[in-house]
């Protein structure tokens, strides 16, 4: 890889100048690693992945090192839309296709008991992330609309979820009056929270539970050996397991993940604060994803600003303007707010696979690894992070199921996916616009 993704948008070691940043609940710095330490476990990545695992192995009593290039939250996990979505990513009924109905039902309810564990850390950790039920589905067209009142009936009639609420269009407007929505669906049973003071609060959890945190340690190789042998800038780690727990940010330090795993940047923005005009945006606290093949997400500030994610980027630098590369989908949807100040914008790197699946997979037979979750992290990586650590002690039923899922490699290899990858988004954009 050219162009190393850990800095080529952003400062070593500081936040990027998000909202998220400005309200976060101060996490002191911890040291960067010098010299040589053993663990039984190194965990490599300080977002939602690695923090769980590390948080978990820890509490069953083993030694874990872990170590981070920037500081603890600074990735996808502390910039994201803060959504906290059921289920998968990919829709039930694909995954009953992909997988078979008794796979499909099984990461259901792994969906379930991976948004029921962040609700019991927050709960557990009391940490203060504004946790919030409510994540509204959304759709431009007919076509649109009638697809997610089909896939909530499903949810209902087939999974016995009852969670799901069906919008027309006059009940939708009534939550979201934005000209754009036709219609869609209310789940009840997801939830939005403050995601980098979520991740900070995993931070200090899992330093309370022993686990030895190392930030602005940027790993350069991983020795597949036993002991394992993970090689910083200024020291190494010696560990009987490693955890690899890098999403966007994996760069070379593993092929096989990397084939399968392709980093991509999202942005979002804040405005300033709407006051009472915050209703002509949402009548309620929910968040809203909306039907387009690259997503509008957004969702109100306890402040009252919105806080809009739109548009992607495949190349590695981040836009110059990211407020007016997010303006445009916004007042696509708002089109009241184009005159609207805009006090925030950031960007961050993702991760997606061919089949928006996440690749879990035992990249070694002492190395685990976990990313790709391709917008739908706050409860799969969390979840990610506990599976790996039962598999870690030997329970690794969870784990072995979501390492079925089919990741194919992208075709071509890290040179020629990104020019496909346009070329799609390209056609799918003209699609949108053209609803068809």
């Amino acid at each position: 890889m050219a162009v190393n993704l850990l800095y080529s948008n952003d400062r070593k070691g500081e936040f990027p100048p998000s909202w998220y940043a400005a309200t976060a609940h101060e996490l002191a710095r911890f040291p960067p690693l010098r010299g040589e330490v053993k663990a039984d476990v190194c965990v490599v990545g300080a977002g939602y992945t690695g923090l769980s695992a590390a948080l978990h192995l820890a509490e069953a009593g083993l030694d874990v090192v872990l170590v981070e290039a920037h500081r603890v939250g600074f990735g996808a996990s502390g910039r994201n839309g803060g959504q906290l979505g059921s289920g998968q990513r990919v829709e039930q009924d694909a995954l009953e296709r992909l997988v078979g109905p008794d796979d499909a039902r099984k990461l259901w309810q792994m969906g379930e008991e991976a948004k029921d564990l962040v609700r019991g850390l927050i709960a557990r950790h009391g940490i203060d992330c504004d946790l919030t039920p409510g994540i509204m589905w959304t759709g431009s067209s007919k076509a649109e609309v009638r697809h997610l009142h089909e896939y909530g009936a499903l949810l209902r009639d087939r999974y016995g979820y009852d969670k799901v609420e069906i919008l027309d269009e006059a009940a939708c407007g009534a939550i979201c009056p934005s000209p754009d929505y036709k219609g869609g669906c209310l789940d009840m049973g997801g939830a939005h929270l403050h995601p980098l003071n979520y991740a900070l609060g995993l931070g200090r959890a899992a330093a309370a539970a022993g686990v030895r945190i190392f930030e602005e340690t940027q790993v350069h190789h991983v020795e597949e050996r036993q002991p394992a042998i993970v090689r910083t800038d200024r020291g190494r780690v010696v560990a009987d397991h490693v955890i690899l727990a890098c999403n966007g940010y994996l760069g070379g330090l593993n092929r096989k993940v990397a084939a399968r795993v392709m980093p991509i940047n999202n942005f979002i923005v804040a405005t300033e604060p709407l006051g009472e005009d915050a209703n002509r945006v949402l009548t309620r606290d929910v968040a809203v994803a909306d039907s387009r093949f690259v997503i509008n997400y957004f969702r109100l500030s306890r402040d009252k600003r919105l806080l809009f994610g739109g548009g992607e980027s495949y190349g590695y630098r981040f836009p110059r303007d990211i407020a007016a590369v997010v303006r445009k989908p916004m007042t696509e949807i708002f089109p009241h707010l184009r005159d609207v100040r805009i006090d925030y914008a950031w960007g961050g790197t993702l991760a997606i696979t061919m089949k928006r699946l996440p690749y879990l997979a035992r990249v070694a037979p002492n190395i685990l690894s976990a990313s790709g979750y391709s917008g739908h992290g706050v409860g799969t990586a969390t979840h990610a992070g506990q599976l790996m650590a039962l598999a870690i002690r030997g329970e690794s039923e969870g784990f072995d199921v979501m390492s079925r899922l089919p990741v194919p490699p992208f075709p071509g290899g890290p040179g020629f996916r990104t020019p496909l990858l346009v070329l799609a988004m390209t056609w799918f954009a003209l699609r949108d616009r053209l609803g068809v």
